[in-house]
């Protein structure tokens, strides 16, 4: 099964750039969308052989996810079944047989960090989402989790230590995931490899110069260790200023 997630920083401007060529070149089995920043009616998006499910915010034009999917999930839901958290579309889940998927856009912290204390709460709140869901069937988690874990994961840690996505307390937070029993695949595959982002400034030219950040994630339960093949950033597709990520398993 290839599964690929992508920050399209706006579903509709990408479908004018390369995102059909995307589709054609990978075919992902499941496909996870963050930052959609539109609803479906909004869209003409025709890929017939994906079951397609939207989750878009109440604030027109802000962040929301969407669910590209080949085989029909046996159930999906839509948040966290919490209002305080659920009205800008940040989470899809669809079970399966075998697996349960969570499709994530974390909240920014902002630049100023004027969300941090939000971003706090959202943290302890979604790792208890995603611990109760592990007593049911092994999940894999994926989407842009708006943090970098550790230094090796950006181009510049000491200059970042009080910049959204780096902070001690984002950090803390994403660790309770790690906590939980999740693995970050991609370091499962890569575990000291230095110079893999998956999101760029769109200033001074980053990406050219590869100043980036993994902020891009595909975590899974433990229990599905033995079936990973393949963790991979597609640094090579353009269209927004992240890339997408990918993860191919056995389940």
């Amino acid at each position: 099964m290839k599964l690929i997630s992508w920050n399209v920083n706006g579903i509709r401007a990408v479908l004018r750039k390369n995102f059909h060529d995307f589709m054609n070149t990978h075919q992902p089995d499941i496909l996870c969308l963050q930052e959609t920043k539109a609803n479906k009616e909004q869209v003409d998006i025709d890929y017939e052989e994906y079951h397609h499910y939207w989750n878009s915010g109440k604030r027109p034009g802000y962040s929301g996810t969407l669910l590209l999917t080949k085989q029909k999930p046996l159930e999906v839901h839509f948040g966290m079944n919490l209002p305080e958290h659920d009205e800008e579309g940040r989470v899809i889940t669809a079970l399966y047989k075998d697996f349960i998927l969570v499709n994530v856009y974390t909240p920014n912290s902002g630049d100023k960090l004027q969300r941090l204390g939000y971003r706090q709460v959202w943290d302890k709140v979604f790792v208890e989402y995603l611990d109760a869901l592990q007593k049911k069937k092994p999940v894999i988690l994926c989407g842009d989790l708006n943090v970098a874990r550790n230094e090796i994961d950006l181009a510049r840690p000491d200059q970042n230590h009080n910049s959204a996505g780096f902070t001690d307390e984002e950090r803390e937070g994403v660790e309770r995931l790690f906590a939980a029993g999740f693995l970050d695949t991609f370091r499962e595959f890569h575990p000291d490899e230095p110079d893999h982002y998956t999101w760029w400034s769109y200033r001074t030219a980053a990406r050219k110069r590869n100043v980036g950040w993994r902020i891009d994630y595909f975590c899974v339960s433990a229990a599905l260790k033995t079936g990973l093949k393949a963790a991979d950033i597609h640094c090579d597709v353009l269209g927004s200023d992240h890339c997408p990520v990918g993860l191919t398993l056995n389940v």
